[in-house]
């Protein structure tokens, strides 16, 4: 009697996960797929240079430039400082750069593509979406030429522009040109996420087998 029943637990625990593959193979791959968290929308761009008129590049309206700013600063987030604070008269102009999602604040990064040596970039400690480490770190060499695309009244550096001189000055790219690491961290996040859908599916597969098998197993 306990061996009939235990028999038929082991035949209901088989058709359940077979049941279960069959549905995992016929549901939407977005079913799948973890809930993505909100991406940046905009950019802000304030300085004294500017007065009252900041700049805004949507990403809806203006995909290229909106990558290629955000790609100068979505490092800074988690980046460890790699330098400290300049003399304030070696700094140049400041290029306040704000992240935006859905309009609302998220991240606040101090540009200065004329510093002395090169262009630097500040992360100040309060930001609008928590309280990060301040920091100071040495900017991209696009940085000036980012902005200037973007309305900054900053000059022409051709020797950094994408394509270089007499191929494509002033042109906007995508961040993918501009920063590859980012593409390749999405390639990764989604290899991660297959192999762990495939070994779920498999464990529920061998289950299934391994159920079926007894219960043939008892019944021979």
């Amino acid at each position: 009697m306990v061996r009939g029943a235990f028999t038929r637990i082991m035949a209901t625990v088989g058709a359940f996960a077979v049941a279960t593959v069959v549905a995992v193979g016929v549901m939407p791959a977005s079913a799948h797929a973890a809930p993505k968290k909100p991406t940046p929308s905009a950019v802000k761009i304030a300085s004294k240079e500017l007065g009252d008129s900041p700049i805004v590049v949507q990403k809806s309206a203006k995909a290229a430039l909106f990558g290629r700013l955000l790609s100068e600063v979505n490092w800074l987030a988690t980046a460890k400082p790699q330098t400290s604070a300049p003399e304030e008269d070696k700094l140049g102009p400041k290029y306040t750069m704000t992240v935006l999602i859905k309009d609302k604040a998220q991240q606040v990064y101090d540009l200065y593509p004329l510093a002395s040596g090169g262009p630097r970039a500040h992360r100040p400690a309060k930001q609008p979406a928590g309280k990060k480490t301040d920091g100071w770190f040495y900017g991209r060499l696009t940085m000036s030429e980012s902005l200037r695309i973007a309305g900054a009244p900053l000059a022409e550096k051709a020797d950094v522009t994408s394509g270089g001189i007499g191929g494509g000055i002033g042109e906007e790219v995508t961040t993918q040109d501009i920063d590859p690491m980012a593409t390749a961290r999405g390639v990764f996040d989604d290899m991660r996420r297959l192999f762990l859908l495939n070994g779920a599916v498999l464990g529920v597969i061998l289950l299934g087998l391994a159920g079926i098998a007894f219960l043939i197993r008892r019944r021979v």
